[in-house]
């Protein structure tokens, strides 16, 4: 009875074993670090919720500069390792070179587009988070002051920007916004001395909210904002936990999801090539309510909800920066 008990199962679990062992996942992460509690992070946290699940490791590389990506890549793919995780704008050539390389490997690349039939670009409709923080700033602020710290200085975080500000100008049109970048290279995300200098800057100023779309150097800020008794506003992952009391909320950017799904998807033999654009109807975007902000934000809760719910039904309408490179509203 016992033989007969284990070969069943042994033969129930053998297809599911097999299943598990055709999948080698693998993520090459953005410049900065893994554990920057931001951008990275949270796509560590997506690789790992797929690895609690179904006790599948998953590769990671993490890059010191940006000769070493299409390396990364490269590699990775030479190990059969699949699917590929390719994190961040900056690593899109790399990955179309190395797509056509290997037209048996499914990429993913998160925050880009690569248009290879191999590959699954997933966007964010980071506009339409940063509106909602905006307004949030506008709301909490006693000065009518507020401010924004970017990392890099391109398209995609004056995306962040421009949306950041309408949300504010939709509260308050006579509202000031601030706005720095840390630096025009990809070491501009993980500077956090330099992001806390320009955080005190605007607080100097007379900004009193300040939003960091920063990656790592997005940690000076928050720190900048609790010893001049200021709020701060985190971005990608749920910051809030940082600095309690401190942090107003953090506008999330679920690429948590865009990893996990990728896993889980090829695992389950549904994955697919093609963009995805996440945004609030989707709830790749939002903005966060938890233990350590609730108290704070209660005020507002219910003027953002209806915000929200206007822009998931098209009555805000909100201008992305990337399509004209500019700021219009």
């Amino acid at each position: 009875m016992k033989r007969s008990l284990l070969a069943i199962v042994t033969t129930l679990l053998m297809p599911a074993l097999a299943y598990s062992a055709d999948i080698s996942p693998a993520i090459v992460y953005d410049l900065g670090t893994k554990f920057d509690k931001s951008f990275n992070e949270g796509v560590s946290n997506g690789a790992k919720r797929f690895t609690e699940e179904t006790k599948i490791e998953v590769r990671e590389f993490e890059p010191s500069n940006d000769s070493q990506i299409e390396q990364a890549i490269r590699r990775m793919a030479k190990r059969d390792s699949n699917p590929i995780v390719s994190v961040g704008f900056s690593q899109a050539n790399a990955l179309g070179v190395v797509a056509k390389e290997f037209p048996n490997t499914s990429f993913t690349i998160i925050d880009s587009v690569v248009d290879q039939p191999n590959v699954r670009s997933v966007t964010f409709r980071e506009e339409q988070g940063s509106f909602l923080v905006g307004a949030l700033a506008a709301m909490a602020s006693k000065t009518g002051k507020i401010g924004f710290v970017g990392g890099q200085d391109i398209a995609l975080i004056r995306k962040f920007a421009c949306g950041y500000e309408q949300g504010a100008k939709y509260i308050n049109k006579d509202v000031e916004v601030f706005q720095n970048m840390t630096g025009s290279t990809g070491a501009a995300w993980n500077n956090p001395t330099k992001g806390g200098e320009l955080a005190k800057s605007q607080f100097d100023r007379g900004a009193d909210v300040v939003f960091a779309a920063a990656g790592g150097t997005g940690i000076g800020v928050y720190q900048a904002a609790k010893d001049n008794g200021k709020y701060a506003i985190g971005v990608d992952s749920n910051q809030n936990h940082l600095h309690p009391g401190t942090m107003l909320s953090s506008m999330i950017k679920r690429v948590d999801n865009a990893a996990y799904d990728t896993f889980k998807t090829k695992m389950d033999g549904t994955w697919t090539a093609g963009v995805v654009s996440l945004g609030l109807a989707e709830k790749g975007v939002g903005w966060a309510v938890d233990e350590h902000n609730e108290k704070i934000v209660e005020p507002f809760k219910e003027k953002m909800a209806a915000i929200e719910a206007d822009i998931i039904a098209d009555k805000i309408k909100i201008h992305d920066y990337m399509k004209t490179n500019s700021c219009e509203y």
